[in-house]
């Protein structure tokens, strides 16, 4: 590990700051970071002060403000978690690069590649640990889809396809504010909220993506945002795939196949349902629990890189590598 001068002892808890306490960190990140042993969360954040403070008394913070310059640049603070809409990561995270503390950074890494790459730099520069919650890559459901494709249960991998539709929420059609859907933030909608995920599941699976692009468009008017989006991609290895994610139709559906020489496998990257392993062996089906807090293992992972102990598996590099590929796949589209 280059990141030496970062490593904690569990003995000297490592203390957190939080900037945007939100939906996300509500239940399925702050609470994970809360139970992990050697980690602490000293401060919240949210620019509006009654929140703030009924989040922190809600989850025995001790300490909360709407100022995140108080955060990141408190000295009892040593690492700083954001979790704020894409637009505003890029100005938290290079505060955070200069103020030389690891940060952790909710996906997508920032709404353009551009600026993920910015924010790349600015830890890079200064070799501070960053990572971008793409928790999926820590989660036992999709480490045994990995374990199956490492051992060649499938043979060799030739394709990989992703279907995710849903209908349009209550909030979608109420033409009420959401800032998933206001392409000034998110130019790809749910695209940008929802398939980055997946797009990251699958690199850490199938290896990194040197190939990608597909088209975008609205089909149903009720928001700025993109509703509809496809895609065709290549990873590096010779791997075909390919997406579709329309958000107005009538049902909700969340299928993934892995297609290979010798089987296959299907699986959700979003919706609970259980993972199916088909080859000459026969048909499994496993339901493998996610955690309560959904980011548990990835937030143990961070404490672990930065124990020196081992590698995060969603750093500011493969994060930097999925906005790239989300670019490439709305590219130059209107």
């Amino acid at each position: 590990m280059t990141e030496s001068r970062f490593l904690f002892s569990e003995k000297q808890p490592l203390r957190w700051g939080v900037i945007g306490c939100g939906n996300v960190a509500e239940k399925k990140s702050v609470p994970a970071y809360k139970n992990t042993k050697g980690f602490h969360v000293e401060m919240v954040m949210r620019r509006n002060t009654k929140k703030a403070e009924d989040y922190a008394r809600r989850h025995q913070i001790a300490n909360w403000s709407d100022n995140a310059d108080e955060v990141i640049n408190n000295p009892n603070i040593d690492a700083i978690y954001i979790a704020t809409p894409p637009d505003t990561h890029k100005y938290y995270a290079l505060k955070v690069a200069e103020a030389g503390k690891p940060c952790c950074i909710e996906k997508p890494m920032a709404p353009t590649y551009g600026g993920s790459l910015e924010i790349y730099k600015a830890f890079q520069t200064k070799n501070i640990p960053l990572f971008i919650a793409y928790y999926r890559r820590s989660l036992p459901r999709f480490l045994q889809i990995k374990q199956w494709l490492d051992h060649g249960l499938i043979g060799e991998v030739r394709h990989i396809h992703w279907q995710k539709t849903k209908t349009p929420n209550n909030i979608d059609l109420s033409g009420e504010y959401n800032w998933r859907t206001d392409t000034n933030i998110a130019r790809g909608g749910y695209f940008d909220d929802l398939a980055s995920h997946g797009l990251d599941l699958f690199v850490f699976l199938l290896g990194n993506i040197k190939d990608a692009g597909g088209f975008g468009t609205n089909q149903l008017g009720l928001y700025s945002a993109f509703d509809a989006v496809t895609a065709n991609w290549m990873h590096e290895g010779g791997i075909t795939g390919s997406g579709s994610w329309n958000f107005g139709t009538h049902h909700r559906l969340d299928k993934v196949e892995i297609l290979g020489s010798k089987g296959r496998i299907q699986f959700a990257v979003l919706d609970e349902a259980p993972i199916e392993l088909e080859n000459a062996f026969g048909h499994q089906l496993l339901n493998i629990e996610h955690p309560e807090h959904i980011q548990q293992y990835h937030v143990e992972n961070i404490k672990q890189h930065l124990l020196g102990k081992a590698e995060h598996p969603s750093t500011g590099k493969t994060g930097l590598h999925i906005s790239w590929v989300m670019e490439q796949i709305l590219k130059d589209k209107k």
